[in-house]
């Protein structure tokens, strides 16, 4: 496994719209685990693969609530209520804000053996969700801020 670069705001891979992956190769495998590697190198909570340069829809979670997800193909098929609360990203350093997303969201995908999955998440865990999958689609979660907290007021 290796640990990968994470791309910062203003990084042109951040702001495009990733392709689905058609078949779960070797490849896709290893971008998994580098994920996971990276992710948990970083201390975050989330990573998505254009944080690390590759435009493919793959994302990777991990909390509490959920354990490991590593999720291929993610797409939202439900959302409940709402919920704002503080956010952050391994791809804009040192920035918080709050945000608003759904309080409970269910996401539908395929699991690293090609087995559709869905996931159902509530507070944190539907954050991360919503989060991660904006990345898929050249989003940051700075589009979502009501209000930023700390020095970036």
């Amino acid at each position: 496994m290796a640990i990968l670069k994470i791309r910062k705001a203003g990084d042109e891979v951040l702001a495009k719209v990733s392709r689905p992956v058609e078949e779960i190769t070797p490849r896709i495998l290893t971008l998994l685990d580098d994920m996971v590697e990276t992710m948990h190198r970083a201390d975050g909570v989330g990573l998505a693969a254009p944080q690390v340069g590759v435009l493919r829809r793959v994302v990777v979670i991990e909390t509490e609530e959920s354990g490991l997800l590593e999720l291929i193909n993610p797409v939202i098929v439900a959302t409940k209520g709402e919920q704002r609360d503080a956010e952050g990203c391994l791809s804009v350093p040192g920035v918080y804000g709050v945000t608003v997303r759904p309080m409970r969201v269910t996401v539908k995908a395929l699991d690293r053996h090609g087995r559709e999955i869905e996931v159902t998440g509530e507070d944190l865990l539907a954050r991360a969700l919503c989060h991660e999958i904006d990345h898929l689609d050249g989003h940051l979660f700075t589009e979502h801020v009501v209000k930023y907290l700390g020095d970036n007021n």
